[in-house]
């Protein structure tokens, strides 16, 4: 699934480390899923845009893949749901 501007509801893994979050945040600017995402299926994992791209690269998710809002955007447009993605380490 993909979505624009995406709500967010951290797991459970993140409240436990971060119990000061939000339960709920709507999508926009401030939202940490920043301004794309694409839920890959049937795991809490997903690939979205930040808006602290400080961050990028550093442990402070619960899995999810971080890029710039610049490029999860353009990654947005050219994928279809359903691509396989493969994650190395």
């Amino acid at each position: 699934m993909k979505r624009e501007w995406p709500s967010w509801t951290p797991p459970s893994q993140m409240l436990r480390r971060r119990p000061d979050l939000p339960r709920f945040m709507p999508g926009g600017p401030e939202n940490p899923l920043g301004a794309r995402a694409m839920y890959l299926s049937r795991t809490l994992y997903r690939i979205h845009g930040s808006n602290e791209p400080q961050t990028i690269g550093q442990p402070v998710s619960s899995g999810c893949i971080r890029m710039t809002n610049e490029d999860v955007m353009d990654l947005y447009d050219r994928v279809k749901v359903g691509t396989r993605v493969d994650v190395l380490r």
